[in-house]
């Protein structure tokens, strides 16, 4: 219930070919389901899909960036659609390092792992018995970790100012 009434934050952790552009800006794109030839995906809806299309709503903010090759980013759901954040990134030109149904997997530095750089970063939400804040906190995947050392991006430090 607490999902469907939006009422979890959600934060996510990306990094992504290239840099988005503005900084930090919201992607408003209905999203509409589609077979692929890498599987199922989703995509942009067109004039005429409406009745078929999901509303899907992200905001985003760059915290550092490797230009051009690489930026790291934060993500925070408004919706929950399935594979926004994907969709949305490349919607915009940014597609997630390691993403092969959208994209992501082209054209990256051979010392990045391949695998998907999308991290569940933090969830917080109020526990629905007492009221209590819940906020969990997930530490960067190894691949990730990886990445950022590589690209020179220290999670370390801004997970210490997240904390503050």
């Amino acid at each position: 219930k607490l999902f469907a009434t939006r009422g979890v934050k959600k934060t996510y952790w990306a990094a992504v070919r290239g840099v988005p552009s503005p900084a930090q800006s919201k992607v408003d794109v209905a999203l509409i389901k589609a077979k692929g030839p890498r599987g199922d995906q989703v995509r942009p809806s067109e004039e005429g899909e409406e009745e078929e299309a999901q509303r899907a709503v992200t905001h985003y903010n760059v915290i550092d960036k490797a230009p051009p090759v690489l930026a790291w980013v934060s993500l925070k759901p408004v919706t929950g659609r399935q594979h926004q954040l994907r969709a949305h990134m490349a919607h915009i030109g940014t597609p997630i390092a390691g993403d092969e149904k959208y994209h992501g997997d082209k054209d990256l530095p051979a010392s990045i792992s391949r695998k998907l750089h999308l991290h569940a970063r933090r969830i917080v939400f109020a526990h629905p018995r007492d009221g209590k804040t819940v906020d969990v906190t997930a530490p960067l995947p190894a691949h990730m970790r990886e990445t950022f050392q590589l690209f020179g991006f220290d999670a370390d430090r801004y997970e210490a100012a997240e904390e503050t």
